[in-house]
This record gives structure tokens, sequence and C-alpha cells, in this order.
């Protein structure tokens, strides 16, 4: 009885940790290539230099792009503010969200230095750091970046809302995205995402004005988050449900509810086999 007990606790426990592995992954893989492609949108080639609009609409086809390769992995977060927005809506745990932003910066820095090693050095110059229009104030910079943040998050919200739609979210959330660049890149460059601003300014060494890429895009993220998930859409949520999502406790109560009936159904071969597949993982 007792191994058994230890058995099933193992397989939860490998079973827990493939998913959340590969969700890092996921958001690693995801936020590099935003990186690369959407700073590398931005670089200045002396032959082509880039508009707005190029710019514009190179973000939204990466994000649409990298949210349909890993929205069903990971919910395709590619960012702390919103991944901080959806610790704040009850619909992630908190080691989750803290594994989730690491991975984020990770996959941020690397995609910067890929695209930092193979442009040329003269092309770098500042190499799509965010910076503020030296007539726009610190103030106004935060602003702009928490409405633009706003807006995104909500969109992030609504699309991906299975109350409220089942399709995909790429389309959608890519273009809210080319919004935000379109009004944001003659203020900030247009960040949104903290991650994206931490990549470059890692790579070149430059923070002279970073935290308002921070506290303007997260800030923004936890008034869209309450705004949606407590005036627009709110749920049924207990107070124990979510004090049990934040600390992660639901995530694994969800899979010990899956994996009794699972065990009954099985034969003893198949739970030998399982365990031999986890102790690989």
């Amino acid at each position: 009885m007792e191994s058994g007990r230890r058995s099933l606790a193992k397989m939860l426990v490998c079973r827990l940790w493939t998913t959340i592995s590969k969700a890092l992954f996921a958001e690693f893989l995801a936020t590099g290539l935003y990186v690369f492609f959407g700073v590398g949108s931005a670089l200045r080639w002396p032959l082509a230099l880039p508009s707005m609009l190029q710019i514009a609409i190179t973000f939204n086809l990466a994000t649409a792009v990298i949210v349909q390769i890993t929205w069903k992995a990971s919910g395709a977060h590619v960012n702390p503010a919103v991944t901080l927005a959806f610790l704040v809506g009850s619909q992630i745990s908190l080691p989750r969200a803290v594994a989730y932003v690491a991975a984020q910066l990770a996959g941020a820095t690397a995609g910067a230095a890929l695209l930092y090693g193979v442009t040329p050095g003269d092309i770098r110059e500042t190499f799509g750091v965010n910076v503020v229009r030296s007539s726009v104030s610190t103030g106004q910079a935060v602003a702009v970046e928490l409405v633009l943040t706003l807006q995104l998050v909500l969109c992030v919200f609504a699309s991906t809302d299975s109350r409220q739609t089942t399709g995909s979210p790429a389309a959608t959330i890519g273009a809210s995205v080319a919004v935000g660049h379109l009004i944001g890149i003659y203020f900030t460059g247009c960040s949104m995402n903290p991650a994206r601003s931490f990549g470059s300014a890692v790579i070149v060494g430059k923070f002279a004005v970073h935290w308002i890429f921070w506290v303007g895009p997260l800030t923004g993220a936890v008034l869209a988050s309450l705004i949606y998930n407590f005036i627009l859409f709110p749920d049924t949520k207990t107070l124990a449900q979510r004090l049990a999502i934040l600390t992660g406790t639901a995530e694994v109560e969800e899979v010990e509810g899956v994996e009794p009936q699972k065990k009954d159904s099985q034969s003893s071969s198949e739970d030998t086999e399982m365990e031999n597949v986890c102790q690989v993982a």
C-alpha cells in the first residue's frame, strides 16, 4: 500500500514537472524569437532605414507567429506584464509566475545576444534600446507605457478567455501589439514588454531610463487584470480557490484528480512503463 502511494506520488511530481518544464522552454523560445525579430526590424541600415509602419507590422507578425506556436504549451505570455496580470487574476500560481518571468528574461537576453552577434558593428548603434523622446517627460513616458500595456493585456484576456472565444488568439494579440507600436514608437520606442526592453539593455549595457519600461507596463497590466477579472467579466472563484491557485496547490490537486481515474483503468505493466518514462524525463 505504501509503495503504491509512493509510486503515485512520483508520477504526480513527474507529470507536473514535465508540464512546467515544457511551458518554461516555450516562454524562453517565444520571448527570444520576439526580441530577435522585433528588435531586428528597428535596426537602422543605411540603405533601408526602418519606417514606423515596418516596425509595427514586424512586431505584429512576430507576435502572431509565436503565440500560435506556444499558446497551448505555456499560454504564450512572452511578457512579464502579462504574467503579472494572470497572477493578479488568479489564473497562474506565484511559483509558476516567477519561473515564467525568469524564462522570459533569459529568452529575451538570448534573442538579443543572437541578434547582436549576427549584426554588423556599424549597424548596431543603440541596438533598439527603448529611450524616451527628449520632449517627453518621464511621467508622460510612464503614462504612455501604462496605457499601451493596458490595452494589450485587456486584449490578451479577452482573446484567451474560454467564456468569450475558443479560437486561436494569435491574430488579435498581434493586432494589439501593432496598435501599441503605431502610437508608442513616437514616445518611448514602445516597449509594453519589460523583457523586450531588458534584452537589448543587457547586451549594450544601457539602463538610463530602464525603470520606466518596468513601472509603466507592470502598472498597466495590474489595472487591466483588475478591470477585466473583477469588473467586466468577474469569475466565481472563492478566496480559498484563489489562495490555492496562488500557492500552486491547485495544480497538484488537478493532477491528483485525473490520476486515480487513469490508475484504475491501467494495468500494472502500464504503471511500470509510465514510471520508467518519468524517471527518464
